[in-house]
C-alpha cells in the first residue's frame, strides 16, 4: 500500500509527511483552549488535529483497586478513572470543535475508544479514525471501526510484531482499504533511545503499509530522523503552554515547536528525494571552481612539459587533475602563457 488519503490528502511516501497535532488532554476542561488550539495547529502548518473520543466510564471502571491505580510515573497516584474523568473532552464539544476545524481549513478527526464514539464521529463526518496504542490489541474495535470505511490509522506502542499483525489483520478483515500504521513507544515522555528508529523501514516491509510515528520524546530531533528513515505520519502531543498543569501538557509542543516540526519534516523529506548521482542545479555555477591542470610557465610551441612546469589548482577551465600524467612529457602544439589553462589543443597527441 503505497497511500492513503485523509480528507483528499493523500499520504504516503512520495508525499510530504502527514504531521498530526494530538490536542488529547490539553483542553485542560476548557471548550475555548480546545478551539484555540486547533487555530494554533493550522497556523503552525500541521495537517491534522486528532481529539481523543471517551468518558471514564466507557474507558476504564470506578474502582480504587490497585490494579486501577497508576503507580510510578507523571500520574503517580491516580486512579484510573480520576484520571480520565478529569482528561476527557465532554461529547457536546465535538460538534462545535469540528465546526471550528472546518472554519479553520484544517482536519480534524478521533480515537475513539469505544463503539459508542465511533457512533458519535460518524454522525458528526470524521474524515478518519485513530486507533490508541492501548487499544491496538482491542480487535472488535479495530473491526468496528473499520466497518466505517473510513481511513485508519494504528498506533502499535508496547504491541509486538504478532499483535501488529493480528490488529492489521482485523482491520482488513472488518472492511478497512485505507490503513496505516504507526511505530510508538508508549511513555510518557519516552527517551529516543527507547525508539529503535530502524524498526520503521522494517515495519513497512514486513506490512507493507503506510508507516509514521507516534512521537512522545520531548524534542523533535525523533521525528525528523523517522522521516528520513520512510515515516510518512508524524504524531505529537500539542498544547498553547507547557507549564499549563494539565496530565499532557508536560509532554507536548508549544506552537513554535510545532512549527519547527512541520518544517522540518517537510524539509527532510525533501531531502530524501531519489538516487541521483548527478549534478544538482545549485551545484552549476560551482562547477567552475573545481581543480583543473593549469600552466605554472610561459612555454613555446615544440616545448616538452615538465613537471614544473603544470599543476592542478582552482579554478576548473582546464583539464582535469586525472589527466596530469598525460600532460607532463607531452610536446606542446603552440606557444602558451604561465597562469593559463591546459587544453587538449595544446598537446601533440603522439604523445599520449
Amino acid at each position: 500500500m503505497n497511500s492513503i488519503a485523509i480528507a483528499g490528502r493523500p499520504i504516503g511516501p512520495d508525499y510530504p509527511p502527514y504531521v498530526i497535532a494530538e490536542l488529547s488532554a490539553n483542553h485542560n476542561g476548557s471548550l475555548d483552549t480546545a478551539r484555540r488550539i486547533i487555530t494554533a495547529a493550522r497556523q503552525a502548518g500541521a495537517d491534522a488535529v486528532k481529539l481523543q473520543t471517551y468518558t471514564p466510564d466507557t474507558i476504564t471502571l470506578k474502582s480504587n483497586a490497585p490494579e486501577f491505580r497508576i503507580t510510578g510515573g507523571l500520574w503517580d497516584g491516580r486512579t484510573l478513572y480520576d484520571l480520565y474523568e478529569q482528561a476527557h473532552m465532554p461529547w457536546d464539544w465535538h460538534k462545535p470543535l469540528f465546526d471550528h476545524a472546518r472554519d479553520c481549513g484544517i482536519t480534524l478527526f478521533s480515537s475513539p475508544f469505544d463503539s459508542t464514539a465511533v457512533d458519535l464521529l460518524e454522525d458528526l463526518g470524521a474524515p478518519a479514525y485513530k486507533i490508541a496504542s492501548f487499544e491496538a490489541v482491542d480487535l472488535p474495535l479495530i473491526r468496528y471501526v473499520a466497518a466505517t470505511g473510513k481511513p485508519m490509522i494504528i498506533s502499535t506502542g508496547m504491541a509486538d510484531a504478532e499483535e501488529i499483525a493480528e490488529a492489521i489483520a482485523a482491520a482488513r478483515d472488518g472492511g478497512c482499504t485505507q490503513l496505516a500504521i504507526l511505530h510508538c513507544v508508549s511513555g510518557y515522555p519516552a527517551p529516543a533511545g527507547d525508539y529503535n528508529l530502524r524498526t520503521i523501514p522494517d515495519m513497512m516491509q514486513r506490512f507493507g503499509l503506510v508507516t509514521g510515528l507516534s512521537d512522545h520524546t520531548l524534542d523533535n530531533t525523533t521525528a525528523t530522523a523517522a522521516v528520513a528513515l520512510g515515516a510518512s505520519i508524524i504524531e505529537k502531543h500539542f498544547t498553547l503552554d507547557r507549564t499549563g498543569g494539565g496530565p499532557d501538557d508536560s509532554f507536548s509542543l508549544e506552537p513554535a515547536e510545532m512549527a519547527a516540526l512541520c518544517a522540518g519534516a517537510k524539509t527532510a523529506w525533501r531531502a530524501l528525494g531519489r538516487v541521483d548521482y548527478g549534478r544538482k542545479s545549485s551545484e552549476e555555477n560551482n562547477v567552475q571552481f573545481r581543480r583543473s591542470l593549469y600552466f605554472l610557465q610561459d612555454l613555446k610551441a615544440g616545448d616538452k612539459v615538465a613537471s614544473n612546469a603544470v599543476r592542478s589548482v582552482r579554478p576548473g577551465f582546464g583539464l582535469a587533475p586525472k589527466h596530469l600524467d598525460r600532460v607532463i612529457g607531452a610536446t606542446l602544439t603552440r606557444d602558451v602563457d604561465a597562469m593559463t589553462p591546459v587544453r587538449v589543443e595544446d598537446l601533440d597527441g603522439r604523445d599520449e
